[in-house]
């Protein structure tokens, strides 16, 4: 997967993520951002793969985030590790 196709996806799970309310307040609260930060850094693809990695912690979110944007159930995974690059600690 190239970088503008994960940011693409990262940006679709982004808008998904804007329309749950009960989520999006998660999120916010866990990454320390706010409304205006999320403008803000939407382009950026650290803040894109801080989405990623907040949609991937659930199987279920990822089902419904897929669902909803039109996304293969792997992709959100996939553009994680594209965005992420090869210096990702992984400790699983």
């Amino acid at each position: 997967m190239n970088r503008e196709k994960a940011e693409t996806i990262a940006l679709e799970c982004l808008a998904w993520l804007a329309g749950e309310d009960d989520l999006m307040s998660v999120f916010l609260g866990a990454s320390g951002a706010n409304e205006a930060d999320i403008r803000q850094r939407a382009a950026e693809p650290e803040f894109l793969s801080s989405v990623l990695e907040f949609v991937t912690m659930d199987d279920q979110w990822v089902v419904r985030c897929c669902d909803a944007r039109g996304l293969r159930y792997e992709e959100p995974m996939m553009a994680m590790a594209t965005l992420q690059g090869a210096g990702r600690t992984h400790w699983t």
